[in-house]
Order: structure tokens, then sequence, then C-alpha cells
């Protein structure tokens, strides 16, 4: 049976401090493709509920691209996995959830339309969360906005504010 190593307070905090949380690559990826299409934006707008890593505020559009663990995707099976000190992450991940739920809330209420995407899908499905935001500008822009990429594949929108994409199944082309 193989031994693993178990790290010291120090080598968890050092790994731990290198987690980033503005300006990762799949934000700079979604942020840089937006702006080339015409789409003027804030990043990280202190100013909002949640600070979403993209306000498009011209049109009340807040994203967030999460991070898989941090924000609980497929949370009641990624937590029955958990090992190393549980509770800490189960309480931390948890509170994570329902601070996004309370920000979403106090966003959607001064009408802005609240955007989540998970940080694998924007980097895999890139043109389609383009296309998923440009969608819900395109009404209201004019001709201000470049057309749409050459994918074909998108998702279908529905009329009132929405809270989350699951974009992982759908290939980008």
């Amino acid at each position: 049976m193989k031994h693993q190593k178990l790290e010291t307070l120090p080598e968890i905090s050092k790994r731990m401090s290198n987690v980033k949380l503005k300006s990762g690559v799949a934000e700079s990826m979604l942020a840089k493709t937006l702006w080339h299409r015409g789409v003027r934006y804030r990043l990280n707008c202190r100013t909002l509920p949640g600070s979403p890593d993209i306000a498009i505020t011209k049109y009340k559009i807040a994203v967030f691209i999460d991070g898989e663990f941090w924000h609980g995707q497929d949370w009641e099976n990624k937590k029955k996995r958990l090992k190393r000190n549980r509770e800490y992450w189960i309480e931390k991940i948890e509170e994570n959830m329902a601070r996004d739920k309370r920000n979403d809330a106090v966003l959607k209420e001064t009408g802005w339309t609240v955007i989540h995407f998970w940080e694998k899908d924007v980097l895999k499905n890139l043109n389609v969360c383009i296309d998923t935001i440009i969608d819900l500008i395109q009404p209201y822009s004019g001709v201000d906005i470049l057309p749409k990429s050459a994918s074909e594949t998108h998702l279908s929108l529905v009329a009132e504010p929405i809270v989350s994409y699951d974009v992982s199944n759908i290939k980008d082309s």
C-alpha cells in the first residue's frame, strides 16, 4: 500500500496562495474576445454585489466565471469524496454557493441579468459563451456589435434574467 505524504500547514498555505482570484486564463479569454467583438465592459466591478468578472454596464449584464471546486459544481458528488479537512471545505464551499445566490438575487432585483459560466466551459467552448452574451445584447445594441462567430451551436435563451449556463455538453465549432 502506497503512503501519501501529508502536507504541512506551510505547504498548504503556500499552495493556496497561488490560487488566483482574478484575471485567470478563462476570464482573460472571454474578456478579450468580447472586447474584439465590440463589447465594452468593466472587469471585477467592485461597485456591484459579488464583483462580477465582467460587468457590461450599458446592458446591465453581470458575467461570472466560476471555478468548479470553489463554487460547487456537482457538489453533492464531490462533497462525498473530500478526504482532508472535510468540515472546513464543506462549510467553505457551501458558504461560497450561498453568497453567490445572495449576490445574484441583489443583482436581479436591481435589473441586472446574471450569467455564470464554469471556468472549464469557457476554456472549452469560448465561442458558445461569447454567442450567449451577444445574444443577450443584440436586441438592444443596434449595429455596434460584430457578427456572431462561425459557430452554429449556441444556447437558446429564456426571456427572464439567467442565473447560470451549463455549456459543458455543447461542442464549439
